[in-house]
């Protein structure tokens, strides 16, 4: 348990360096202006510690009744007038340059996680709850941005009045700046104590909020299935559960953090009760002046309100770290294997697609794709069939590349898709999924997102084709309506209509059609598939259907079953043969 324990610590220890690093990694881009800010922090610590001075010159001048300096007094309280608007003004700028500073950083980090997230192998995303990962981008790079920001804010200053005022004691009288350097350890001792405790529980608090937004996301998302199988109880009983997790660790962290302000209060009484008490001794002796005593209690006080601020920034920029490892931990991530520098650019596609000997799982443990082997001519329509989980999607997956394979190659037009360039292999494809995808924008907007230079004309035609063109006009504004990425008011089956007519204007040289019409009604199904007919006259088309009566007209029907193609061959052949195809078929159609 001891070296389980010291070996998080160790863990937790390291990961925070690390975050650090990549912290002034960032900072350093703006290395002027924190130059700048930290001269500005040198000229606020110093005035400050130069008004007791003036206070103290102004306390001696008091002699007693009737024998008070007045002009010498005035002259005084000019140059502390001067001082502190002097002060005010270097620390609005000092101010103005943190923020500068802290929102630069933090759209830089934002920049580069979006940038990594455009990067990273659909494997990662498949892996992670898109909820943690929003979670990252937005709310732990908002909490690490409060913290820089009151690292910079209070930390140059804390440290620099610290330094700025042991000088200052020690130039006045060493003794009493002795028994301040004494007390202070309390004080470091206190920080570290709660900065070891702090991180790992604001790390920890983090990832569960992170587990909570992403709950909280897949569920109103898919508040119709959830009301359907009547699960709100146990979607409330896991947000429940997930909460009262969230409320233990923030409910340790708070606690932690929140000793720091009476404990570092309690230092700084000690360090006053004991400048006040050794002061007045010297002071009776006549080793000070009353007003040199005065000027030592107001340090006292100013040396130790910086303890006070740390410690607060510490356990800040606890969370800030806790947070940023996470964010980093993104942007660290592997990207896919980029495009090679000989890279071929795929033009003009005559669709001739190959698989040879390929081998793929998702789990290197779960078996899934196995020696398959395939040809396919320019032209063809493929059609995949089989039951679920068998690999008909995955098969789509290898030939767009989102997914490499383990061993084996697949080829177009002769050439290992591997040294193809991405962007050209998949803008030669056209897709139309079971899930449908929509942006923020209009319909028009959506429809020209494979062809953003199409004319409207083309869009209307590409909409006429995919039997789309009525519904649209019957929308507000058309062509014109906005949509949100979630289709709005728009059926499944209208947003679906849209994706076909997305493909309609493009009109790559290679289909790939996943259940393209599971959400339309029958009627719609037939002219769609007369449409598809004529789009697939010369390309070639691969078809994973479950409806059966859809690819009956296919080149060559490939029969999946674990990852293996058992039967191929046209829809009489296979019929023919009495096998699984013939079962699949007849037990859709039977009565």
């Amino acid at each position: 348990m001891a070296s389980d324990k010291a070996q998080k610590e160790n863990k937790g220890r390291s990961g925070q360096m690390a975050a650090m690093r990549q912290v002034l990694r960032y900072i350093r881009r703006y290395w002027f202006m924190v130059g700048f800010s930290l001269v500005l922090a040198a000229v606020t610590v110093v005035l400050t510690l130069y008004v007791p001075i003036l206070t103290g010159d102004a306390v001696d001048l008091l002699l007693g009744e009737g024998m008070v300096a007045f002009p010498a007094v005035f002259g005084i309280m000019k140059k502390i007038a001067i001082a502190i608007a002097v002060t005010a003004l270097s620390q609005w700028v000092m101010n103005t340059c943190n923020n500068h500073i802290t929102y630069h950083v933090v759209k830089d980090i934002r920049e580069d996680a979006f940038e990594r997230l455009q990067k990273l192998p659909l494997k990662y995303l498949d892996a992670h709850a898109y909820g943690d990962i929003v979670s990252r981008v937005v709310a732990d790079v908002d909490t690490f941005a409060d913290g820089l920001l009151m690292g910079f804010t209070q930390l140059f200053t804390g440290v620099l009045t610290i330094i700025g005022t042991l000088i200052f004691m020690l130039v006045t009288n060493v003794p009493i700046a002795l028994v301040v350097v004494c007390i202070t350890p309390v004080s470091f001792l206190v920080a570290k104590f709660i900065a070891t405790r702090t991180y790992s529980m604001f790390k920890l608090q983090s990832e569960i909020r992170g587990e909570q937004t992403s709950l909280i996301e897949e569920t109103v998302g898919n508040q119709k299935i959830v009301k359907t199988f009547s699960r709100e109880e146990a979607v409330k009983s896991r947000f429940g559960e997930i909460n009262d997790r969230l409320q233990d660790c923030s409910l340790q962290a708070i606690f932690f953090s929140s000793i720091t302000n009476p404990a570092t209060r309690f230092v700084n009484s000690l360090v006053y009760a004991g400048v006040g008490i050794f002061g007045a001794f010297v002071a009776i002796r006549g080793g000070i002046s009353v007003g040199r005593l005065s000027c030592f209690l107001s340090y006292a006080n100013q040396y130790t309100k910086p303890f006070n601020e740390i410690s607060g920034v510490v356990t800040e920029l606890q969370n800030a770290l806790a947070c940023a490892a996470r964010i980093f931990e993104l942007i660290d991530e592997e990207p896919q294997v980029p495009d090679g520098a000989d890279a071929k650019v795929l033009t003009d596609a005559r669709g001739n697609v190959a698989l040879e000997n390929v081998y793929f799982s998702y789990v290197p443990e779960r078996k899934l794709i196995q020696n398959f082997n395939l040809t396919v001519k320019p032209g063809q329509r493929v059609a995949i069939v089989g039951p679920t989980g068998c690999g008909k999607t995955t098969v789509i997956n290898l030939l767009m590349r989102f997914y490499d394979v383990d061993s084996g190659q697949i080829k177009v037009d002769g050439t290992d898709i591997r040294s193809i360039t991405r962007g050209s292999l998949r803008t030669s494809y056209g897709m139309v999924l079971q899930e449908t995808w929509l942006r923020s924008g209009t319909i028009r907007d959506n429809i020209r997102m494979g062809k953003t230079e199409a004319t409207d004309e083309e869009v209307v035609q590409a909409a006429k084709a995919a039997h789309a063109h009525s519904f649209i006009k019957r929308l507000p504004n058309g062509y014109d309506t906005v949509v949100t990425e979630d289709g709005g008011s728009l059926s499944q089956g209208q947003k679906q209509l849209l994706c076909i007519a997305r493909v309609m204007l493009c009109l790559p040289p290679m289909l790939i059609l996943d259940e393209a019409t599971s959400s339309i009604d029958t009627r719609t199904e037939m002219r769609i598939q007369n449409a598809f007919a004529k789009m697939m006259e010369g390309r070639t088309s691969f078809i994973v259907a479950h409806r059966l009566s859809t690819i009956q007209e296919a080149d060559v029907i490939l029969v999946m079953k674990d990852g293996n193609i058992i039967e191929q061959g046209n829809h009489e052949t296979l019929l023919a043969q009495k096998g699984f195809y013939s079962t699949l078929y007849h037990s859709q159609f039977e009565g």
